[in-house]
């Protein structure tokens, strides 16, 4: 089923995304992680990409085991940095051989050392409008900021690069991982007056460690920590604290997200299944499902 199809039977919807491994003790725990998730039975999953493609094989290989042998609906991240048509193309095929029509269409980070974009797609709405084209079956999401777009200071230019996606062909939008409702209801707001009028999943991640928050900072190209956040955070004793911290902050966005008809709520728990579970009670619910 389509994650389009999931949002309107299920909204809110709730989803949560995973990485691919880079051990097998790290395969092994992930699969342990998957079996535990059948319990909050989440709309769909999705998978990671490394940059340029870097995960591509672990990526195909818990793609192919979520989807066929767990049964979760799957949506598989592609990114197109370095990419040509006909490795995107073998890939598309691969996925719709195994049942898998659902993509998240990404242009993705270099890879370390490569300081120049090759190949046949510069941006993310290129790989859309190729996937629409020669994929016609498939649903593609595409990936928008709420804090702004780290590659794109000009938020009026980021607004027109969010509608090429959507005219593309992009039938859904996640967000990138924010702490401040304010900033994705702007987005949302900015979006319909610029006419795009698909849904916008909102991407929640919910702080665990210390480490954790500096890592996010530095990835996500300058996360905004509002202040009261930092004040909660900073009482903390230790991370096992923290972490309660961060998942009473992430619930209480959840519950506002859903009080102001959110299509639905991405979870990134960095394959860790108790972060489900905890947000999962946090929201008084037993599943992931309203």
């Amino acid at each position: 089923m389509h994650v389009t199809e999931l949002i309107k039977e299920r909204k809110p919807s709730f989803s949560i995304e995973f990485f691919p491994p880079k051990s097998d003790a790290g395969w092994k725990k992930l699969l342990e992680t998957i079996k535990e998730m059948k319990s909050l039975d989440p709309a769909y999953v999705s998978v990671t990409y490394g940059a340029g493609g870097s995960t591509r094989d672990r990526t195909h290989q818990v793609v192919e085991e979520m989807q066929c042998r767990f049964g979760h609906e799957t949506v598989a991240h592609l990114t197109c940095v370095g990419s040509s048509k006909e490795e995107v193309r073998g890939i598309l095929e691969s996925y719709r051989r195994i049942g898998v029509t659902n993509i998240l269409a990404l242009r993705g980070d270099l890879p370390a050392g490569q300081t120049e974009f090759t190949g046949d797609f510069t941006h993310a709405a290129d790989l859309i409008h190729f996937i629409k084209l020669e994929f016609p079956e498939f649903c593609v999401g595409a990936a928008c900021f709420p804090e702004g777009h780290p590659g794109c200071p000009n938020r009026l230019e980021e607004m027109d690069y969010l509608k090429q996606k959507v005219d593309s062909g992009a039938d859904y939008l996640v967000s990138q991982l924010y702490f401040d409702n304010r900033d994705f209801y702007d987005l949302k707001e900015r979006a319909a007056i610029a006419g795009i009028d698909i849904p916008m999943i909102a991407g929640i991640m919910p702080i665990t460690t210390r480490q954790n928050m500096q890592t996010m900072a530095r990835l996500a190209g300058g996360m905004r920590y509002p202040a009261r956040l930092l004040k909660i955070t900073s009482r903390a004793e230790n991370d096992e604290y923290l972490a309660k911290s961060g998942i009473h902050w992430a619930v209480s966005q959840i519950n506002d997200l859903i009080d102001n008809g959110v299509d639905g709520v991405h979870l990134y728990i960095l394959n860790n299944m108790k972060t489900a579970h905890e947000i999962c009670s946090g929201l008084g619910l037993r599943t992931l499902k309203l």
